[in-house]
């Protein structure tokens, strides 16, 4: 087996996630991405039964530019994708790269053996990841 060939989506992910909470309007959303600069936000739980949500950029112009809506007058939650598409954080960027191109998808969150989020690997970190120099 080939080093290209054993690399994991740990191994690529970024680790600082940057959270919100699911009642926080977009304006807050909107702000917390400029001022750490991503375009997306985990959405946390609100309790030990709900999932991981998460709003992206995409999700605000379709729900609420595009929508001529206010975004001091929009939730999180309105917009946001739930449940999300996880990635377990030792899978082989191979197999994270078909599935995330089969549903279309541009980011995942990446979970532990527990499912709690590590991190955030992008279809863009996955490929550059992959990438032989």
């Amino acid at each position: 087996m080939t080093e290209k060939n054993s690399i994991r989506v740990r191994d690529l992910m970024v680790e600082e996630l940057h959270t919100i909470d699911g009642l926080a309007t977009v304006a807050d959303a909107m702000a917390l991405m400029k001022r750490h600069r991503v375009s997306s936000l985990v959405v946390t739980p609100r309790n030990s039964d709900d999932e991981l949500g998460l709003v992206v950029v995409a999700d605000i112009a379709r729900g609420v530019i595009a929508d001529n809506r206010a975004p001091e007058r929009v939730n999180v939650y309105e917009i946001m994708s739930k449940p999300l598409l996880t990635l377990p954080e030792d899978m082989l960027v191979k197999y994270a790269v078909r599935l995330l191109a089969r549903f279309g998808l541009s980011r995942a969150v990446v979970v532990d053996h527990d499912r709690k989020a590590i991190g955030i690997v992008t279809l863009r970190d996955l490929i550059m990841g992959y990438a032989t120099d």
